[in-house]
């Protein structure tokens, strides 16, 4: 049954006192039974509208007592929503003992895991990717096992969790669900942060975070060589899907665009850039990171190509887009026809982008770093490892000066 709860300041004439002064009290009320308790507050009834249930006027003392039960009334509120969450029956004198502090308000992890989901998922397309909320779902499942591997519960107050806590979680990924190290440690992080957050809300005294030292392993990234770009590029389908979604691909070689960054485009993000070119410019949904991009020929190709589809003439949007399911279908295919083993995704195009198309063509690690949307050239580094043609060709022009001595 969903819970009904109400509150009413009211002036309690029947505690009048000596000199005219009446209390005003506070009553709660939760699927129809009540609670009472006094504000603390003293007034002249005569200046009470029990209409609005506050005082008349706006005077010194209208506006500081007013103030004072808007207060109340949001503690009630997110008193209300900390019980709800809680997953337990709760009456109307839980929630005034609450307000009035005869208890500790028991919070509880999953639903504050719950709660932080319903919020991303409220942001998508905003603040967060779907990929990201589908992780957080994935670790409350694993939360929601282990919890009732290691403690036989379904949930846990969030001040009985120890230090080991996630170090536990960490240990049961690895042995009972089989998750690699990544994958751990990628799960073990998100659940993290939700401690986090009931630290710094000061729900609970230790920063947990601080005992769990997980590290993901370097993973190197698949990306295309010139030429199996070129045979993917040349490669003509019967399928007006796989063309599409073959030159969206072949976009994000030419950008380092991910999928969702391409969706996103508009009309809008197109300019002239300082050099009289046409730019990209927008911001990357993952970081939220500035991304300038100068149209390469082919990329602007395609953007022409796709001009007048029935998806983009009638609508602001650059390119047509499939869904991202539907996309990664066509992708395993093109590969198949192309006879590159190489599984293509939009992370191998962008790493394309940084290795073969720019860093392998002598552009700079920091220009690379700035169309990319990277917050630091770190994360470049990392990401777009340098050529064995580069390296070739950097030991040919050292043996030529040697050579030459």
């Amino acid at each position: 049954m969903k819970t009904k709860i109400s509150v009413l300041f009211y002036a309690k004439r029947s505690k009048a006192k000596n000199n005219d002064q009446v209390p005003v009290y506070l009553r709660i009320t939760v699927n129809g039974k009540r609670s009472e308790c006094s504000t603390g507050k003293n007034i002249d009834p005569s200046k009470w509208n029990s209409e609005i249930s506050r005082l008349k006027g706006n005077s010194e003392e209208a506006r500081t007592v007013n103030k004072y039960f808007d207060v109340l009334s949001s503690k009630i509120l997110e008193i209300e929503r900390i019980l709800i969450l809680s997953g337990e029956p709760f009456d109307a004198t839980d929630v005034k003992n609450l307000l009035i502090g005869r208890q500790d308000i028991e919070r509880y992890l999953i639903p504050i895991f719950q709660d932080h989901n319903n919020r991303m998922e409220k942001l998508i397309g905003k603040e967060y990717a779907v990929a990201t909320l589908k992780n957080f779902k994935t670790c409350l499942a694993h939360l929601k096992k282990f919890l009732w591997n290691s403690y036989k519960k379904s949930d846990i107050n969030i001040k009985k969790i120890e230090p080991a806590f996630l170090n536990d979680f960490d240990f049961f990924l690895r042995t009972k669900v089989k998750c690699n190290n990544n994958s751990t440690v990628k799960h073990t992080k998100n659940l993290a942060k939700i401690l986090k957050t009931c630290y710094q809300n000061n729900w609970i005294e230790k920063d947990l975070v601080m005992y769990y030292k997980g590290k993901f392993n370097e993973v190197t990234t698949n990306f295309l060589t010139e030429e199996e770009i070129k045979t993917i590029r040349d490669k003509d389908f019967i399928s007006q899907g796989l063309n599409l979604v073959r030159d969206i691909f072949i976009f994000s070689c030419y950008t380092g665009l991910a999928y969702i960054d391409i969706n996103n485009l508009t009309k809008a993000h197109i300019s002239k850039g300082i050099d009289g070119n046409f730019w990209i410019k927008t911001h990357r949904q993952k970081t939220r990171t500035a991304s300038n991009i100068p149209l390469l020929p082919i990329a602007e190709e395609i953007l022409r190509k796709y001009k007048s589809h029935p998806l983009t003439a009638n609508s602001e949007k650059l390119l047509p887009m499939y869904t991202n399911q539907k996309v990664n279908e066509y992708l395993k295919t093109i590969a198949e026809n192309c006879g590159i083993i190489k599984k293509l995704t939009f992370h191998v195009a962008r790493h394309t982008f940084a290795t073969t198309v720019t860093l392998g063509n002598n552009v700079s690690m920091e220009s690379v770093s700035k169309m990319l949307g990277h917050k630091s050239i770190k994360t470049t580094q990392h990401y777009a490892k340098i050529l064995d043609k580069k390296v070739s060709e950097d030991m040919s022009a050292l043996k030529n000066i040697l050579t030459a001595n």
